[in-house]
């Protein structure tokens, strides 16, 4: 089950990007498939990468996985059957101010937002969403990144880069008031307890340039939409996607006795080693069914989805699985090292860097602390293929509702 949902958290997502255009759902993924220093994107084959990831998806997921390889996973923690894909961003550590000690953040799964945004959509007089492309990898973000470079609005795409990262600090109005309100982040992470949790959000890119899968910094051959959130795709980028949003909230709230807001600098550090949040990223993994994948897109829209909320069960070419089952999909970690408990380095030995400047890359083979991890699992002894976990939908459509519910 999912371990930690602030009841505002599905409120906040809407409210925060209004405009609902057709098609559109969710895929909530429950607990991590895994968490470890594997990148199949930034670092395929090595092993380990540079930093911490926290993986969602497919339990196929490898450091040389592929979308073939993807297809043939037996589960997946995320709730769409037809979705084989992998998601994945930077673990968050809580650096204790006294003992200087790292320590992972609690967080309460991952929800990625599908959304038709743009002109790209038939009913905008565009050319038609299409589904991603077997094989397709995108990342959204820079690790390294420690600063803003650029102005806000501008509209190049590097901006876009730069505006596409998110967070925001839930925080309770008052003593007596279960409503929440932000602190400002754009200036970087907050400096004070998010009494509701620390919402990271990520936009990925839309736009493709329809030849390439991959390129060699991993972004040129998609785009972001000309205002991120809408607009159109650019002339050297025409095919326009469903645009993917990431949300996570991390518990920071755990931990507030351990430090004091008024007194200590903010203690929380993403796995880059980044303590101001702009090396917040995420990357993606197509591992799709294009055919039902392109069905959603082209026959669920928003008048089977009377709440305008992105109800899940509504596009009947989505089938919603069970949370329990899902939250056993795991995957043994294919990195021994240790990465949880209190740790004197992060993983890799990544050091913290404040920038401005952006940060500089570290040997992605220092600072192994052995665990001895048992051998890779991709099976969990509940239920040997996707289709089995997708019958399974009681509690799946429970989960639904107590997300639309929130």
């Amino acid at each position: 089950m999912l371990f930690w949902l602030p009841t505002q958290l599905l409120l906040v997502a809407v409210t925060f990007h209004p405009q609902l255009v057709n098609a559109w759902f969710r895929v909530a993924c429950t607990t991590p498939l895994v968490q470890e220093r594997i990148d199949p994107i930034v670092s395929p084959g090595a092993s380990p990468s540079n930093h911490v990831h926290t993986v969602h998806g497919a339990n196929r997921f490898a450091a040389n996985s592929t979308y073939d390889t993807l297809r043939t996973s037996s589960c997946t923690n995320c709730l769409v059957a037809q979705d084989l894909s992998n998601y994945w961003f930077p673990k968050l550590y809580f650096q204790d101010p006294k003992t200087k000690l790292f320590e992972p953040v609690p967080n309460g799964g991952l929800l990625v937002y599908y959304q038709n945004r743009g002109n790209g959509d038939v009913s905008n007089g565009g050319p038609g969403l299409k589904a991603f492309p077997a094989g397709l990898k995108m990342i959204s973000g820079n690790p390294l990144r420690r600063s803003r470079k650029y102005t806000p609005g501008e509209g190049s795409q590097a901006e876009l880069a730069e505006r596409a990262v998110e967070w925001e600090c839930l925080r309770y109005t008052n003593s007596s008031t279960a409503g929440y309100n932000s602190v400002d982040t754009t200036n970087g992470f907050p400096n004070t307890d998010c009494e509701g949790g620390l919402n990271s959000r990520i936009h990925m890119p839309a736009c493709w340039d329809g030849v390439n899968l991959d390129s060699s910094d991993h972004v040129s051959h998609t785009a972001y939409l000309s205002g991120l959130d809408n607009g159109d795709c650019p002339s050297t980028h025409p095919v326009p996607f469903m645009k993917l949003l990431y949300e996570v909230t991390w518990n920071v709230h755990t931990l507030i006795d351990k430090w004091d807001p008024s007194k200590d600098a903010w203690p929380f550090v993403y796995a880059t080693g980044d303590p101001t949040g702009y090396s917040w990223h995420a990357d993606f993994q197509n591992g799709w069914d294009t055919n039902a994948l392109q069905s959603a897109i082209d026959k669920c829209n928003n008048p089977n989805d009377p709440t305008g909320t992105g109800i899940t069960e509504a596009c009947s070419f989505l089938t919603v699985g069970n949370a329990t089952l899902a939250d056993q999909c795991k995957l043994s970690p294919q990195v021994d090292e240790t990465i949880d408990g209190q740790l004197e380095k992060l993983p890799g030995c990544n050091p913290l860097q404040s920038g401005p400047q952006d940060a500089t890359l570290q040997s992605a083979a220092k600072c192994l602390n052995p665990t001895a991890p048992p051998a890779a699992n991709y099976g969990h002894g509940k239920f040997d293929t996707v289709e089995q976990q997708a019958l399974a939908v009681g509690l799946g459509l429970l989960l639904g509702s107590m997300l639309l519910s929130l």
